[in-house]
């Protein structure tokens, strides 16, 4: 057995850090060298414990990924750490700008273990992984749908696809989010030749 994969986790949602945690732990392959659930902590246990892969979540408290990413630039380090993006869907803009900051992959989530686990063991070996775009078209729908799915929504409701539509449009125009009220509601309910306050 060769030497394990130190691995730091920065995320601010704790109860996912702990499944992380327990599925890295599990595996004799790696070893979470420390938790981080801002972006502050993050540094500071870079700096401290070297880790040879950071699971980054791209929104974090103080300092986001993209933060995180900006420093680690202009620190000199004598060592840069593997770093794995953390994003979910809509986020497209700014995983972008973590790629242009140095990011060596970023995963959508929610995501399989064992696809993250592969992935780090990849990054750590110094394999080519290329960084995934985007997923679009049929993959995108059949995303939008399991992730609805899973929040319960009922597929036989008119609301279920008024919120697949609105998803779907936000994640081409993420600037929607900023106009709900004014622009996509108004668009949903267009489409559906119903008024925006049925939306």
């Amino acid at each position: 057995m060769g030497q394990k994969i130190n691995v730091l986790i920065a995320d601010d949602n704790k109860e996912f850090c702990e499944i992380l945690q327990e599925y890295l732990t599990g595996n004799e392959e790696f070893e979470v060298t420390g938790i981080a659930y801002n972006g502050h902590e993050t540094l500071k246990l870079i700096r401290e414990k070297e880790p040879d892969v950071v699971v980054l979540d791209i929104i974090m408290p103080h300092l986001d990924g993209i933060g995180v990413l900006e420093k680690l630039n202009s620190l000199e380090l004598s060592f840069r750490p593997k770093v794995i993006i953390l994003t979910t869907l809509g986020q497209e803009f700014m995983t972008q700008r973590t790629v242009e900051l140095g990011a060596d992959y970023y995963i959508l989530k929610p995501f399989d273990l064992e696809v993250l686990g592969t992935r780090i063991r990849q990054l750590a070996n110094g394999q080519s992984t290329t960084v995934h775009p985007p997923v679009k078209s049929k993959n995108l729908d059949v995303e939008v749908t399991r992730i609805i799915h899973q929040m319960g929504v009922p597929a036989h409701i008119k609301g279920y696809q008024y919120l697949r539509d609105a998803i779907l449009l936000v994640i081409d125009e993420v600037s929607l989010l900023g106009a709900i009220t004014k622009e996509l509601y108004p668009m949903i309910a267009e489409k559906y030749q119903t008024t925006p306050s049925r939306v």
